[in-house]
Protein backbone atom coordinates (compact mmCIF):
# COMPACT_ATOMS: atom_id res chain seq x y z
CA UNK A 1 0.00 0.00 0.00
CA UNK A 2 3.06 2.58 0.41
CA UNK A 3 2.65 3.70 -3.41
CA UNK A 4 -0.68 4.91 -3.18
CA UNK A 5 -0.02 7.13 0.20
CA UNK A 6 0.37 10.91 -0.62
CA UNK A 7 -1.31 11.03 -3.59
CA UNK A 8 -4.33 12.61 -5.59
CA UNK A 9 -5.08 12.49 -8.73
CA UNK A 10 -3.97 15.57 -10.95
CA UNK A 11 -6.97 16.96 -13.21
CA UNK A 12 -5.85 16.72 -17.30
CA UNK A 13 -3.09 13.78 -16.35
CA UNK A 14 -5.53 10.88 -17.17
CA UNK A 15 -5.26 9.14 -20.30
CA UNK A 16 -6.87 6.22 -20.04
CA UNK A 17 -5.19 2.43 -19.73
CA UNK A 18 -2.64 0.91 -22.22
CA UNK A 19 -1.47 -2.56 -21.93
CA UNK A 20 1.08 -4.20 -24.39
CA UNK A 21 2.32 -7.64 -24.29
CA UNK A 22 1.30 -8.06 -20.98
CA UNK A 23 2.36 -11.79 -19.56
CA UNK A 24 1.67 -13.12 -16.14
CA UNK A 25 2.97 -17.17 -15.22
CA UNK A 26 2.66 -18.64 -12.23
CA UNK A 27 4.97 -21.59 -12.49
CA UNK A 28 3.68 -23.42 -15.88
CA UNK A 29 0.10 -22.02 -15.65
CA UNK A 30 0.01 -19.16 -18.37
CA UNK A 31 -2.64 -17.18 -16.34
CA UNK A 32 -2.27 -14.17 -19.36
CA UNK A 33 -0.85 -14.20 -22.55
CA UNK A 34 0.70 -11.36 -24.41
CA UNK A 35 -2.68 -8.77 -23.66
CA UNK A 36 -2.74 -6.05 -25.46
CA UNK A 37 -5.46 -4.02 -24.39
CA UNK A 38 -7.31 -0.08 -24.62
CA UNK A 39 -9.68 1.67 -22.40
CA UNK A 40 -10.03 5.25 -23.88
CA UNK A 41 -10.39 8.48 -21.35
CA UNK A 42 -13.84 8.75 -20.08
CA UNK A 43 -15.29 5.30 -21.02
CA UNK A 44 -16.87 2.49 -19.50
CA UNK A 45 -15.49 -0.82 -20.81
CA UNK A 46 -17.10 -4.15 -19.68
CA UNK A 47 -14.46 -6.89 -19.25
CA UNK A 48 -15.67 -10.31 -19.61
CA UNK A 49 -14.64 -13.65 -19.91
CA UNK A 50 -14.71 -17.36 -18.55
CA UNK A 51 -14.09 -17.95 -14.35
CA UNK A 52 -10.33 -18.33 -15.25
CA UNK A 53 -10.11 -16.31 -18.13
CA UNK A 54 -7.36 -14.34 -16.62
CA UNK A 55 -9.44 -11.04 -15.97
CA UNK A 56 -8.83 -10.52 -12.05
CA UNK A 57 -5.30 -11.79 -12.79
CA UNK A 58 -4.98 -8.28 -14.86
CA UNK A 59 -6.81 -6.41 -13.20
CA UNK A 60 -4.37 -6.98 -10.20
CA UNK A 61 -1.86 -5.94 -12.94
CA UNK A 62 -3.10 -2.91 -14.34
CA UNK A 63 -3.66 -1.81 -10.78
CA UNK A 64 0.16 -2.63 -9.51
CA UNK A 65 -1.12 -5.07 -7.17
CA UNK A 66 0.57 -7.81 -8.81
CA UNK A 67 3.56 -8.18 -11.20
CA UNK A 68 3.48 -8.91 -14.47
CA UNK A 69 6.07 -11.45 -16.17
CA UNK A 70 6.28 -9.25 -19.20
CA UNK A 71 4.73 -6.36 -20.91
CA UNK A 72 3.85 -2.53 -20.49
CA UNK A 73 1.22 -0.88 -18.73
CA UNK A 74 -0.01 3.02 -18.84
CA UNK A 75 -2.43 4.36 -16.84
CA UNK A 76 -3.10 7.73 -16.96
CA UNK A 77 0.29 8.58 -18.97
CA UNK A 78 2.03 7.12 -16.33
CA UNK A 79 4.34 3.97 -17.18
CA UNK A 80 3.48 1.20 -14.13
CA UNK A 81 6.50 -0.05 -13.82
CA UNK A 82 9.13 3.01 -14.29
CA UNK A 83 6.53 5.11 -11.72
CA UNK A 84 3.77 3.32 -10.00
CA UNK A 85 3.36 5.92 -7.88
CA UNK A 86 2.26 8.42 -10.66
CA UNK A 87 -0.32 5.83 -11.32
CA UNK A 88 -1.44 4.33 -8.19
CA UNK A 89 -2.29 8.04 -7.21
CA UNK A 90 -5.06 7.83 -10.15
CA UNK A 91 -6.51 4.33 -9.63
CA UNK A 92 -9.31 3.44 -7.52
CA UNK A 93 -9.01 -0.48 -7.38
CA UNK A 94 -12.33 -2.18 -5.58
CA UNK A 95 -11.29 -6.03 -5.70
CA UNK A 96 -13.77 -8.93 -5.52
CA UNK A 97 -15.42 -9.13 -2.21
CA UNK A 98 -14.16 -5.68 -1.24
CA UNK A 99 -11.69 -6.34 2.17
CA UNK A 100 -13.46 -4.23 5.33
CA UNK A 101 -12.81 -4.73 8.28
CA UNK A 102 -16.66 -5.82 9.99
CA UNK A 103 -15.65 -4.49 13.35
CA UNK A 104 -15.21 -1.04 12.23
CA UNK A 105 -18.17 1.74 12.01
CA UNK A 106 -18.34 3.24 8.33
CA UNK A 107 -17.43 6.28 9.28
CA UNK A 108 -13.92 5.12 10.78
CA UNK A 109 -13.03 3.03 8.33
CA UNK A 110 -12.98 5.59 5.82
CA UNK A 111 -10.54 7.39 8.06
CA UNK A 112 -8.48 5.08 8.33
CA UNK A 113 -8.16 4.56 4.49
CA UNK A 114 -8.07 8.36 4.38
CA UNK A 115 -4.56 8.19 6.35
CA UNK A 116 -3.06 5.12 4.04
CA UNK A 117 -3.76 8.22 1.42
CA UNK A 118 -2.46 10.82 3.50
CA UNK A 119 -5.10 12.99 2.09
CA UNK A 120 -4.72 17.18 2.13
CA UNK A 121 -8.80 17.47 3.54
CA UNK A 122 -9.49 14.20 4.49
CA UNK A 123 -12.58 15.70 5.88
CA UNK A 124 -13.74 16.55 2.77
CA UNK A 125 -12.33 13.63 0.67
CA UNK A 126 -14.74 11.32 3.31
CA UNK A 127 -17.76 13.92 3.05
CA UNK A 128 -17.91 13.76 -0.62
CA UNK A 129 -17.56 10.16 -0.62
CA UNK A 130 -20.03 9.55 1.44
CA UNK A 131 -22.78 11.97 -0.15
CA UNK A 132 -21.73 10.45 -3.76
CA UNK A 133 -21.90 6.29 -2.33
CA UNK A 134 -25.27 7.16 -0.40
CA UNK A 135 -23.58 6.51 2.86
CA UNK A 136 -25.06 9.36 5.42
CA UNK A 137 -27.16 7.38 6.81
CA UNK A 138 -24.90 4.46 7.94
CA UNK A 139 -21.90 6.29 8.50
CA UNK A 140 -22.29 5.66 12.55
CA UNK A 141 -23.05 1.53 12.08
CA UNK A 142 -20.60 -1.23 12.41
CA UNK A 143 -19.83 -2.62 8.97
CA UNK A 144 -20.75 -6.01 9.54
CA UNK A 145 -24.09 -5.21 10.16
CA UNK A 146 -24.53 -3.47 6.40
CA UNK A 147 -26.41 -5.58 4.12
CA UNK A 148 -24.45 -7.02 1.53
CA UNK A 149 -25.23 -4.16 -1.13
CA UNK A 150 -24.00 -1.33 1.59
CA UNK A 151 -21.30 -2.95 2.29
CA UNK A 152 -20.04 -2.95 -1.62
CA UNK A 153 -21.09 1.00 -1.50
CA UNK A 154 -18.19 1.59 1.40
CA UNK A 155 -15.58 -0.33 -0.73
CA UNK A 156 -16.40 2.00 -3.51
CA UNK A 157 -16.42 4.87 -1.25
CA UNK A 158 -12.99 3.89 0.00
CA UNK A 159 -11.76 3.72 -3.74
CA UNK A 160 -13.12 6.86 -4.70
CA UNK A 161 -11.35 9.02 -1.52
CA UNK A 162 -8.76 10.05 -3.14
CA UNK A 163 -10.93 10.92 -6.28
CA UNK A 164 -9.18 9.00 -8.91
CA UNK A 165 -9.32 9.43 -13.02
CA UNK A 166 -9.66 5.50 -13.30
CA UNK A 167 -11.93 2.69 -11.52
CA UNK A 168 -10.89 -0.59 -11.89
CA UNK A 169 -13.77 -2.63 -10.38
CA UNK A 170 -14.13 -6.28 -9.98
CA UNK A 171 -17.26 -7.92 -10.05
CA UNK A 172 -18.96 -4.91 -8.03
CA UNK A 173 -22.06 -6.79 -8.07
CA UNK A 174 -21.30 -10.01 -7.42
CA UNK A 175 -23.61 -12.14 -4.74
CA UNK A 176 -26.09 -9.00 -4.36
CA UNK A 177 -29.83 -9.26 -4.65
CA UNK A 178 -31.61 -7.65 -7.36
CA UNK A 179 -32.42 -4.69 -5.78
CA UNK A 180 -29.01 -4.37 -4.77
CA UNK A 181 -27.52 -4.96 -7.95
CA UNK A 182 -29.69 -1.58 -9.53
CA UNK A 183 -28.60 0.59 -7.17
CA UNK A 184 -24.70 -0.16 -7.26
CA UNK A 185 -25.01 -0.43 -10.93
CA UNK A 186 -26.69 3.06 -10.92
CA UNK A 187 -24.08 4.17 -8.10
CA UNK A 188 -21.45 3.33 -11.25
CA UNK A 189 -23.57 5.24 -13.50
CA UNK A 190 -22.93 8.17 -11.62
CA UNK A 191 -19.28 7.84 -10.72
CA UNK A 192 -18.92 7.05 -14.49
CA UNK A 193 -19.63 10.44 -15.60
CA UNK A 194 -16.10 12.14 -14.61
CA UNK A 195 -13.99 8.63 -14.06
CA UNK A 196 -12.54 5.92 -16.92
CA UNK A 197 -13.82 2.59 -15.45
CA UNK A 198 -12.97 -0.52 -16.89
CA UNK A 199 -15.95 -3.30 -14.98
CA UNK A 200 -15.24 -6.89 -14.79
CA UNK A 201 -18.97 -9.18 -14.57
CA UNK A 202 -20.66 -11.86 -15.10
CA UNK A 203 -23.97 -10.00 -15.53
CA UNK A 204 -24.16 -9.54 -19.40
CA UNK A 205 -27.55 -6.59 -19.03
CA UNK A 206 -25.08 -5.11 -16.66
CA UNK A 207 -22.50 -3.94 -19.85
CA UNK A 208 -25.29 -3.78 -21.86
CA UNK A 209 -26.81 -1.48 -19.31
CA UNK A 210 -23.62 0.75 -19.09
CA UNK A 211 -20.83 -0.59 -20.70
CA UNK A 212 -19.42 1.91 -23.97
CA UNK A 213 -17.46 -0.73 -25.34
CA UNK A 214 -16.22 -4.90 -24.23
CA UNK A 215 -13.20 -6.37 -23.45
CA UNK A 216 -13.41 -10.38 -24.09
CA UNK A 217 -10.88 -12.57 -22.68
CA UNK A 218 -10.98 -16.65 -23.30
CA UNK A 219 -7.77 -18.99 -21.91
CA UNK A 220 -5.69 -15.58 -20.94
CA UNK A 221 -6.15 -14.32 -24.27
CA UNK A 222 -7.51 -11.06 -25.80
CA UNK A 223 -10.51 -12.53 -28.04
CA UNK A 224 -12.12 -9.05 -29.01
CA UNK A 225 -12.49 -5.53 -28.24
CA UNK A 226 -14.72 -2.92 -29.24
CA UNK A 227 -17.86 -1.24 -29.09
CA UNK A 228 -21.15 -3.71 -29.31
CA UNK A 229 -22.45 -2.64 -32.55
CA UNK A 230 -18.82 -3.36 -34.24
CA UNK A 231 -18.26 -6.82 -32.09
CA UNK A 232 -21.87 -8.03 -33.76
CA UNK A 233 -20.82 -6.72 -37.13
CA UNK A 234 -17.92 -8.74 -37.05
CA UNK A 235 -18.95 -11.80 -36.07
CA UNK A 236 -21.44 -11.60 -38.34
CA UNK A 237 -24.39 -11.41 -35.34
CA UNK A 238 -26.01 -8.65 -36.26
CA UNK A 239 -29.46 -9.05 -33.88
CA UNK A 240 -27.81 -11.93 -31.45
CA UNK A 241 -27.97 -11.24 -27.97
CA UNK A 242 -24.54 -10.26 -26.34
CA UNK A 243 -24.99 -13.75 -24.81
CA UNK A 244 -25.16 -15.41 -27.48
CA UNK A 245 -22.25 -13.16 -28.97
CA UNK A 246 -20.09 -13.80 -25.93
CA UNK A 247 -20.58 -17.90 -26.31
CA UNK A 248 -19.89 -17.48 -29.84
CA UNK A 249 -16.46 -15.40 -29.62
CA UNK A 250 -15.81 -17.92 -26.70
CA UNK A 251 -16.21 -20.73 -28.28
CA UNK A 252 -13.89 -19.97 -31.60
CA UNK A 253 -11.41 -19.26 -29.04
CA UNK A 254 -11.35 -22.25 -27.54
CA UNK A 255 -11.61 -24.56 -30.68
CA UNK A 256 -8.74 -21.93 -31.99
CA UNK A 257 -6.69 -23.66 -28.81
CA UNK A 258 -5.69 -21.17 -26.70
CA UNK A 259 -2.08 -21.98 -24.00
CA UNK A 260 -2.78 -22.69 -20.55
CA UNK A 261 0.19 -24.56 -19.30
Amino acid sequence: MESWCGLQATEGQHDGIIVRGLVKRFGRILAVDNLDLDVEPGSVVGFLGHNGAGKTTSMRMICGVLPPTRGSIRVGGHDLQANPSGAAGIIGYLPEGSPLYPELRVLEYLRFRSRLYSLQDPVGSIDRAVDRCGLRDVVTRPIGQLSRGYRQRVGLAAAILHDPAVLVLDEPTSGLDPLQVIEVRQLIEELSEDRTILLSTHVLQEVEAICDRVILLARGRLVAQGDLASLRSEAGMESASLEDLFVSLTAKAFSSGGSVS
